[in-house]
């Protein structure tokens, strides 16, 4: 690992007051909460995540297991974005008023950790895609050290993997909203049968997984690589996903495309 590249993040760092990271329980935060409790120590390096109806159990689990592993102090709260009938009608800046709700919250913990700064885990890459988050983070002025020092993806997990994270290659995973196409109203029930239906796959070892809601019937992506596997097991998972509700599963024959509900925007791939 690059020494310079290590120095560069503890100088970021050692400025900070102390810092409260938005953990998804993805790799890019994880990474960014890692960082704050190695440089900072634990009295300064809070986390926190929302364990909202667009955020899988098994990815909340995957969260609180890495804070207690790495004794990070990680406070759980309760969005209700769902509630806000700006997010729930699904416009196509949706994330917007997701992450509006949450960086309010993490304003709100100020309170508790006073003179605290609040990170995110954006990188390099990200502004290269359409992620309307993005704004939000402007607006509430939250910091993104991985940015700020030009990472990538690809850097975050080399990072991630020397820290010892072990999910550094874990898949992206998305909130469960992204699922939905612009315009189709987000419900409770709809992200659970998402959830369910990616959880059906995973049991079948396919890990790098999407299942697009529309409405009554749904769309399996998986990598091309998968896509024979995919196909030949279909007999058994599909009778399973047609349970949770759907009138119709069908295999989407171009394999997995991340951000594929953005094509009708014309812009990145989200």
């Amino acid at each position: 690992m690059d020494e310079k590249l290590i120095i560069g993040l503890k100088n970021w760092f050692a400025p900070l007051p102390g810092t409260i990271t938005a953990f998804s329980g993805g790799i890019d935060s994880a990474l960014v909460l890692l960082l704050s409790r190695k440089f900072l120590g634990r009295e300064k390096a809070i986390g926190v995540i929302s364990n909202s109806e667009s955020l899988k159990d098994k990815d909340y689990q995957l969260a609180v297991d890495f804070a207690g592993k790495n004794d990070i102090v990680l406070e759980t709260i309760r969005t209700e974005e769902l509630a806000d009938a700006n997010y729930n009608a699904n416009p196509a800046n949706r994330c917007y008023f997701c992450k509006t709700h949450l960086y309010n919250e993490l304003e709100k913990m100020k309170i508790k950790y006073p003179g605290f700064v609040v990170l995110n885990g954006t990188n390099k890459d990200d502004f290269s895609d359409y992620r309307p988050g993005l704004i939000a983070a402007d607006q509430h002025r939250v910091r993104s050290p991985l940015s700020d020092l030009g990472l990538g993806k690809d850097d975050v997990r080399r990072l991630a993997k020397h820290f010892g994270i072990p999910f550094w290659n874990k898949p992206a995973s998305p909130c469960l909203s992204s699922r939905i196409p612009y315009g189709n109203k987000v419900t409770g029930n709809k992200l659970d049968q998402i959830e369910r239906a990616e959880g059906i796959l995973n049991d079948f070892s396919f890990h790098d997984v999407r299942v697009r809601h529309y409405e009554k019937y749904c769309r399996i992506e998986v990598p091309l690589s998968e896509l024979e596997r995919l196909k030949f097991l279909s007999t058994s998972i599909i009778p399973l996903i047609l349970k949770l509700g759907f009138k119709e599963c069908v295999i989407e024959e171009k394999g997995l495309v991340s951000g594929n509900l953005n094509k009708v925007l014309n812009v990145g791939h989200g």
